[in-house]
């Protein structure tokens, strides 16, 4: 029996992995259960997998989810904070942590889940952005596993030998990444000028938060993508190439200096990666639908268009810069982000401010928690004042 901590359990990460955990109820259980805000739904949850524990991150709410759970008829621990979250991802009530919270805020959880010796299955991208050597380094003395959850990291976990994070000796040339293309593949910069939030909220295949959807639409999703396919997998930048692939079956390949490229396929659902995560290196069963590939129609490819989508462009930029410039590149894209979610900036000028952001911070070595911490603060009042010219 696993006993799973789902941090970020109300988000769309946290339902898929919630749904295939209760599918094995022999196999699995999820002890932890944590959210940012948003109380009601963390009580729902509770009351369906009753936890051990239940983490609200904001302080201010842990009395009303408190209460809401003893309503319900629920027993279960009640913590609040940074610094519970961080126990929780780190204790005894689990051997397996999901890192589902979205941003920079899961980084602390992710590297105190690493540090335990937990089966780390990470779908907070941002903490291996920002941090990829730090979060290495504590794998390394935790002694535990990572197993990315990301669709297209899962998918070339898969396609590579025993899953090797290291491709040195591996016989592989290159990791090549899919990207659906967002909602606005094809489109001119002209005739994305005056496009809105909620048209670049509407991804064609998946049904995902407000700000990934966004960067899903820039291609910064696939820029972040890349350096953690860097991290994860030992890959230089030159290695790592992006495939414009719209039907989303083809999840990643992997090509070998054979001449072999090796694909993982599927409809497109992450309960796919979650379920492999969760019983590597077994299999069970994750609630998709078979793929049949007698419908599936043509698939196509097609390289990604960097002029009219910077952000991607600027994340190769990023990564070969080295250093801390990564967790620059993502600092100052989760504050355009924002501006564009709240109406105060176009949309093409997101990869304005990420690259005046670039241009303005010069890349450091990443040291410590703390350095990068003040470097991400750093960049995100460097990001503001850019919002102010822009706008």
């Amino acid at each position: 029996m696993k006993r799973v901590a789902v941090l970020g359990a109300t988000g769309s990460i946290g339902a898929s992995t919630l749904d295939v955990i209760a599918r094995h109820p022999d196999r699995f259980r999820a002890s932890v259960l944590s959210a940012h805000r948003n109380v009601a739904a963390l009580a729902e949850l509770c009351a369906a997998h009753r936890p051990e524990l239940a983490v609200i991150a904001d302080p201010a709410l842990e009395g009303e989810l408190a209460r809401r759970l003893a309503a319900a008829g629920v027993r279960c621990a009640v913590a609040s904070g940074h610094a519970a979250l961080t126990a929780a991802a780190s204790g005894t009530l689990c051997d397996t942590v999901v890192a589902a919270i979205v941003g920079a805020a899961g980084l602390d959880s992710t590297l105190a889940a690493a540090r335990a010796g937990k089966r780390l299955l990470l779908a907070n991208k941002e903490s291996i952005v920002l941090a990829g050597p730090l979060l290495l380094q504590a794998l390394h003395e935790g002694g535990g596993e990572l197993i990315p959850v990301d669709s297209e990291h899962n998918a070339i976990f898969q396609c590579l030998p025993g899953g090797r994070p290291d491709l040195r000796g591996s016989g592989v040339r290159r990791l090549i990444l899919t990207a659906s293309g967002g909602p606005f593949r094809g489109r001119t910069r002209a005739e994305l000028a005056a496009v809105t939030p909620d048209q670049a909220c509407r991804h064609p295949k998946w049904s995902m938060g407000r700000k990934i959807s966004v960067d899903s639409a820039t291609l910064m999703n696939k820029g972040l993508e890349v350096i953690e396919a860097h991290h994860l997998f030992g890959a230089p930048a030159d290695t790592i190439e992006v495939a414009v692939h719209p039907q989303s079956l083809v999840h990643s390949l992997v090509e070998y200096v054979d001449g072999s490229v090796l694909a993982q396929l599927g409809n497109p659902d992450m309960r796919t990666a979650i379920a492999h995560a969760l019983a590597w290196p077994e299999r069970v069963e994750s609630g998709v639908a078979p793929l049949t590939l007698a419908t599936c129609g043509a698939l196509e490819f097609e390289a990604p268009d960097l002029d009219t989508f910077r952000c991607l462009a600027l994340a190769y930029q990023a990564l070969r810069a080295g250093g801390d410039a990564p967790a620059i590149l993502n600092a100052a894209n989760e504050v355009a982000v924002e501006a564009f979610l709240a109406g105060a900036l176009p949309f093409l000028a997101i990869a304005e401010v990420v690259e005046g952001v670039l241009a303005e911070l010069p890349p450091q070595a990443v040291v410590d928690v703390e350095s990068l911490v003040a470097r991400d603060g750093e960049a995100r009042a460097a990001a503001r004042r850019q919002l102010r010219r822009a706008c």
